[in-house]
């Protein structure tokens, strides 16, 4: 049951609180700052799986469109240019702390015509192997906690310009295969339904003698009910709106050079902050409570941070990536992540190389942890991703 707790507790820690040491993060904050992370369940859902993004700070929201479009906007499938495409990628996950976590993901789509496509994923996460135990220490057999999310999306151009896109997505959480907690609560599977919605812009642009594509866009995802693992307890998902521009600089015929941005801001209420009074009883001193339901809870996020605006500026973490192509063939990208120390502290570069060969590209990334934080969990985190195009077969 331990491995199980540190498992879960490393995921929470990664996606929505301080993943360093306690030491370097007191440091970080100050002695008279405090944490005031936002927490949802299923976080495998802000885990960035496509290689591309992955080593471009996790920006991908208004690149230029391809199979890994699905996870990032799949407005873009519009306006892909081969007819149908299909993506693999796997992502170990957290082996400084757990040597067999591991994110699987898959997408596709389809063309219907010039102005229509459809897209699906599938993600599968995998917690390991973790053995139980009772109260007394006696052995209740093992299981492997996992996850999953299975989504299909509906993307249409509204003109030559701009297209929109629908997604629906069924998302599954089986973390304990059924075993009750240290009270023997009941623990169940959690199980939740969820929308994206999302828009893409692109155009063309002279700048100086060269000439330029750009791109804006917005998705907001996992718009959906909340989930939960007992009857009592439910918890919102990780709603999230997120924007992002994109620039293409065509220098000649074999090289080019893309810049993007993406800033993204969950849609879930801030914990207020509590005092307890002489009897026990836990009262709302600063914030809002976050026990609402899902519509207000995604209005409210604008404006329930217990410090005010200054603190919902700081819920907003920033993706920023670059990306050179020669002969669109041979890709070498960067990229930088950044989060406010009091929402959550992930700070990091990325770096990874591409290459396109006929039908086939692969994709790599690496994740390197920035400032003095060599015991983060996310430190030698590697993607790779298979990309297959049908593009060059459809033309035969």
């Amino acid at each position: 049951m331990r491995r199980f707790i540190l498992s879960v507790a490393a995921l929470v820690c990664t996606m929505g609180l301080n993943a360093q040491s306690g030491a370097n993060y007191n440091q970080t904050l100050g002695q008279d700052d405090k944490a005031n992370a936002i927490n949802t369940a299923v976080p495998f859902l802000r885990i960035a799986p496509d290689s591309r993004s992955g080593a471009m700070g996790d920006a991908g929201i208004a690149l230029s469109p391809d199979a890994y479009a699905q996870i990032w906007n799949s407005s873009k499938l519009a306006f892909v240019e081969s007819p149908y495409g299909v993506s693999i990628t796997y992502v170990p996950w957290l082996r400084q702390l757990i040597n067999d976590m591991n994110l699987a993901y898959v997408s596709g789509y389809y063309q219907i015509d010039k102005l229509q496509a459809v897209g699906g994923s599938l993600r599968y996460f995998s917690m390991g192997n973790v053995n139980f135990y009772d109260n007394n220490g006696n052995g209740m057999g093992s299981y492997s906690p996992h996850e999953l999310a299975f989504d299909l999306s509906y993307n249409r151009k509204l003109s030559d310009n701009f297209s929109l896109g629908l997604a629906g997505r069924f998302i599954y959480s089986n973390l304990t295969g059924g075993q009750g907690g240290q009270d023997q609560e009941q623990v169940e599977s959690g199980k939740s339904f969820a929308v994206d919605i999302n828009g893409y812009y692109t155009d063309k642009v002279k700048l100086g003698q060269y000439d330029c594509d750009w791109a804006a866009g917005f998705s907001i995802s996992n718009l959906g009910a909340k989930l939960g693992y007992t009857a009592e307890t439910k918890n919102f998902i990780p709603t999230n709106l997120g924007v992002g521009g994109s620039l293409t600089m065509n220098i000649d015929k074999y090289n080019k050079i893309t810049g993007t941005i993406d800033f993204n801001k969950l849609l879930v209420p801030t914990p207020p902050i509590y005092e307890t009074d002489e009897v026990g009883e836990k009262h709302i001193v600063k914030g809002k409570s976050d026990d609402v339901g899902i519509i207000q809870g995604v209005f409210q996020s604008f404006g329930d941070a217990p410090d005010g605006f200054s603190e919902e500026i700081k819920e907003i973490t920033t993706s920023i990536g670059a990306e050179y192509w020669y002969a669109n063939q041979f890709a070498a990208r960067l990229g930088y992540f950044h989060e406010n120390a009091k929402k959550g502290n992930r700070k990091y570069f990325t770096a990874g190389v591409g290459m396109r060969m006929k039908m086939l590209g692969l994709d790599f990334s690496y994740l390197i942890p920035a400032g003095n934080f060599s015991n983060s969990p996310l430190k030698n985190t590697w993607r790779f991703s298979l990309i297959i195009d049908f593009e060059e077969l459809a033309s035969k």
